[in-house]
């Protein structure tokens, strides 16, 4: 399947995967393909699977995770939602429900079907922030075995890509426990994304 995408028009593969129907029988809630994403942009945002409120909505990270995500970038929505500068795309691409500790997993399904295609029409990409477990055994070389050892690593990955953990407010007592991450890791980012998007 990914070998016939390469081929499409980049407005067509956005309309086929904003179509997507694959893991239907699966979602409670049904299908709703929600990314960002436009050959220009310099900067991805990879996170999980969108939450309840961004299904709602069809604005990714419209929620509490969205907004401490643009704090520890340095920007505010406007430019967070420029599609031309900043793309995401979530492991995920649909609402998966919730189980006993919160959402469920992104289905397995999305990455292999459409992550490659889509991941080469973003040539101009200079950094990738890649969030949580599922992310980062995707998109990272010899990942750890815990998030926490993953981004405690990130200058391994620095500057192409970003281990970091979710920005949910599930996990207060992790950013409690690591403070190294927000005295140390938010700075370096918000330059980063300061000098990629000429934040004034």
């Amino acid at each position: 399947m990914t070998d016939s995408l390469a081929s499409l028009p980049f407005e067509q593969l956005l309309g086929r995967v904003r179509a997507c129907t694959l893991c239907a029988e699966n979602l409670r809630y049904g299908p709703r393909p929600v990314i960002q994403m436009a050959e220009s942009a310099r900067i991805l945002v990879v996170g999980q699977a969108p939450g309840r409120r961004v299904h709602e909505t069809g604005l990714p990270f419209n929620d509490p995770s969205g907004d401490r995500l643009r704090q520890w970038m340095g920007i505010g929505r406007e430019s967070f939602y420029d599609e031309r500068q900043l793309a995401i795309l979530p492991m995920g691409f649909c609402y998966p429900g919730t189980g006993k500790n919160g959402d469920l997993p992104p289905r397995p399904e999305c990455a292999p079907a459409w992550r490659r295609a889509l991941l080469q029409r973003l040539p101009n990409v200079a950094i990738t922030l890649v969030i949580g477990q599922y992310a980062h055994n995707w998109h990272l070389a010899n990942p750890a075995g815990t998030v926490t050892a993953n981004v405690q690593n990130w200058r391994a990955y620095w500057p192409a890509q970003l281990p970091m953990p979710h920005p949910s407010p599930r996990n207060n007592l992790w950013l409690r426990r690591n403070p190294w991450f927000e005295a140390e890791v938010v700075p370096a980012l918000q330059q980063r994304v300061a000098g990629l998007l000429n934040v004034r």
